[in-house]
């Protein structure tokens, strides 16, 4: 018994725009203009199947709904803040100040780590006003960096107030 092989074939079809002389290949040119054309006009039918599906607020009877009301509609792309590379190293380098008043880093003078609580409360107060004065012109990013180092410096402040803290009383002990 024989088994008969259905043949598959294959069609090649050539999309080039230009002939091998150069010439403008008109046929290719039409073909792909409908095809765009046929893809367009189904982005279009979807969009007006979905446009349809949500329900509009004239069926609703015109009234927004109170969860709209309590949060607003996300901007669009073209209007979401960008982020900015000045905005990031602004940020940094307030930051970097705070640290190195909370003695991240050591004077180059006398090489000893440099402890100034109020000047570094001052860089961390810089910080929380930046962050409410933009609040809402941030990209998420730039909101989560200044949240962030504005979060670790606080932390780091309450340990050497405590710290510095502990050392003045314990310099005030031996001295009695």
């Amino acid at each position: 018994m024989s088994e008969s092989k259905n043949e598959e074939s294959f069609k090649v079809v050539d999309r080039r725009l230009f002939t091998p002389d150069g010439e403008f290949r008109k046929d290719v040119a039409e073909q792909s203009d409908r095809e765009h054309e046929a893809a367009s006009t189904a982005a279009t039918a979807k969009a007006a199947a979905a446009a349809l599906k949500e329900p509009t607020a004239a069926s609703a009877g015109g009234a927004k709904s109170e969860a709209a009301e309590a949060f607003p509609a996300p901007l669009p792309a073209a209007d979401a803040p960008k982020r900015s590379p000045a905005f990031e190293n602004l940020v940094r380098s307030l930051a970097q100040n705070a640290a190195m008043l909370l003695g991240g880093y050591a004077d180059p003078r006398t090489g000893q780590p440099m402890l100034d609580l109020e000047g570094a409360k001052e860089m961390i107060d810089m910080l929380d006003v930046l962050r409410e004065k933009t609040r809402g012109n941030l990209a998420p990013e730039e909101d989560t960096l200044l949240l962030d180092v504005g979060g670790n410096l606080k932390l780091a402040f309450m340990e050497m107030t405590k710290a510095a803290t502990a050392a003045a009383m314990q310099e005030k002990a031996k001295s009695r």
